[in-house]
C-alpha cells in the first residue's frame, strides 16, 4: 500500500509528520522536499510530471501527428 502523509522537516533534519500513522510493521518511505511556498506559475505536478511526459513529448511520431499546425508558419 502506498500512502502519502504530510510532513515538516526543521533546519536540522528531524521529520515530524502532521498526522498519526499506524503500521502493522516497519516500511521503507520517500521523502520530497517542496518549497516553502508554491512556485508562481507552474504547478508542482507539471514540473514534477514534466520529464516523463517529454519522453512522449519528444517522438518522431509526435513531431509528426502536431506537424500540420506548423505548415503556416
Amino acid at each position: 500500500m502506498i500512502r502519502t502523509v504530510e510532513a515538516v522537516i526543521d533546519e536540522e533534519g528531524n521529520l515530524r509528520l502532521l498526522e498519526p500513522v499506524h503500521l502493522p510493521s516497519a516500511r521503507r518511505a520517500l521523502v520530497t522536499i517542496l518549497e516553502d511556498r508554491p512556485v508562481v506559475g507552474a504547478p508542482e505536478s507539471a514540473l514534477l510530471s514534466e520529464a516523463a511526459l517529454a519522453e512522449d513529448w519528444n517522438r518522431p511520431e509526435e513531431d509528426e501527428a502536431w506537424s500540420h499546425l506548423h505548415q503556416g508558419q
